[in-house]
């Protein structure tokens, strides 16, 4: 049974159209050409389930716990002036990179929960979402969240080399839930996401992250609750 929901993983909805368009072409290519390129759509179908993937994730739910908001690998930690686009002022803040592969999950979660102060979306360039200057080139949807008790938090989708489109369902003045499904990016792409003032990262360089599950930071160190878990 456990085997079974790891591979029958449900998509999300904004896959729907691309599988479809994929089977159908498969199917073309088995009646009217060779098999083998038949069979070659036919991977390329079960590449594009994989890739839509929407898998439910445990969220810690103790109050301060920030997880990361994508899947992928941790390649940058440094100190970084937010998004303009926000307006929030030249200071730096601390800048957590995650980069996703096409092989990874893509579906976005909030990182902690909060109001949704401003998100605003800027087109930009497609350069590879690896390169340190894709997170002032390319194109991008920031956001930028704030907690309870006041504090400011920044989360922005990055597109790719090959990303075309970033999702993102937040709206200002949206109460939202730490680990919550806020978006998608296709195909290939980069989350960065800036902590508040004081807040040390949990994680390294090079570390690989869940979404909605791998605990970047703590807001509340000083705290000892035991994390309990929710899945969403």
């Amino acid at each position: 049974m456990d085997m079974l929901k790891t591979v029958l993983v449900p998509i999300n909805r904004e896959g729907y159209r691309f599988v479809g368009i994929f089977g159908v072409i498969t199917l073309l290519l088995f009646l009217f050409t060779w098999p083998f390129l038949g069979w070659i759509g036919f991977v390329l179908t079960l590449w594009c389930v994989y890739f839509f993937r929407d898998p439910d994730r445990h969220v810690p739910t103790r109050d301060g716990l920030m997880v990361s908001p994508a899947d992928g690998v941790v390649q940058l930690i440094e100190r970084a002036v937010p998004p303009e686009e926000l307006g929030m002022g030249s200071d730096p803040m601390l800048r957590i990179s995650v980069f996703l592969n096409v092989f990874n999950v893509h579906v976005n979660r909030v990182p902690l929960g909060g109001t949704i102060i401003r998100q605003v979306y800027r087109p930009g360039k497609f350069l590879n979402a690896a390169l340190d200057k894709a997170s002032e080139d390319n194109e991008r949807h920031a956001v930028h969240l704030r907690t309870e008790d006041g504090k400011d938090v920044v989360f922005v989708q990055i597109a790719g080399l090959v990303a075309r489109r970033i999702l993102c369902y937040l709206v200002d003045g949206q109460e939202v839930r730490t680990g919550e499904r806020f978006g998608l990016i296709r195909f290939g792409s980069r989350t960065d996401i800036y902590l508040p003032e004081g807040v040390e990262p949990l994680v390294g360089v090079g570390q690989n992250m869940v979404g909605g599950e791998t605990v970047i930071a703590d807001l509340n160190a000083d705290n000892q609750t035991p994390i309990a878990v929710e899945v969403r």
